[in-house]
């Protein structure tokens, strides 16, 4: 798909990560409904993020599979969920929690719990739904788009962004039903390409 065919109005629009940029911007461009279970999180592998899909996010956020890594802030402690490569970095606070106890484990998968069922229940009753996410392969994204036409009931598209060594927006044909595939600059991508994401987002709306 072409960067114009998926620039349209759509009923919600998820980010399906690799990390919290697409939410951020979803947000800056007030396009973001509500929030996602994979919006303010690291999942850096793909393949995990679609067995996730696949498998209705069972065995997500279980306590034999978190790990402790970091204290990354006063306030924030960096935990891993080993089994699903996907790393918490905004959930557990350091004023209950260290690196060897998730005092706020209940509080925290109960938010994610809401969250994942209002995912899943507009995959099922919304028509048109954008799906978001940075950094991905052409093998990777096929095995998504097949889990995903089973979990959509109606249309949606997948909004696949890399960043690389180009010096502008730059669309990659991979010949994949429903899925437009940019490259984006990857000097600073944070702030860095934020005119390039108002291109992107310039003719992207959300139904009233």
């Amino acid at each position: 798909m072409k960067l114009k065919e998926i620039q349209k109005e759509y009923d919600v629009i998820f980010s399906l990560g690799n990390n919290c940029l697409p939410a951020m911007k979803l947000r800056e461009h007030d396009l973001r409904r509500f929030a996602g279970p994979l919006d303010w999180v690291g999942s850096p592998n793909l393949s995990k993020v679609t067995n996730l899909l696949k498998h209705n996010f069972s065995r997500f956020l279980e306590l034999e599979n978190l790990r402790g890594i970091q204290y990354v802030s006063d306030t924030d402690i960096l935990v891993l969920d080993e089994l699903n490569h996907i790393s918490f970095n905004h959930d557990f606070k350091t004023n209950r929690n260290t690196l060897d106890e998730f005092l706020d484990l209940p509080l925290i998968k109960e938010k994610y719990e809401r969250r994942i069922k209002r995912f899943q229940r507009t995959l099922e009753e919304k028509n048109q739904i954008l799906f978001i996410r940075t950094e991905g392969t052409i093998e990777e994204v096929t095995e998504l788009q097949t889990i995903l036409k089973e979990k959509v009931k109606g249309d949606f598209s997948i909004l696949l962004i890399n960043h690389t060594d180009v010096t502008k927006i730059t669309e990659i044909d991979w010949d994949l039903e429903n899925v437009c595939v940019l490259e984006l600059p990857n000097e600073e991508i944070w702030e860095g390409n934020n005119h390039c994401w108002k291109e992107i987002f310039e003719s992207i709306s959300l139904r009233k």
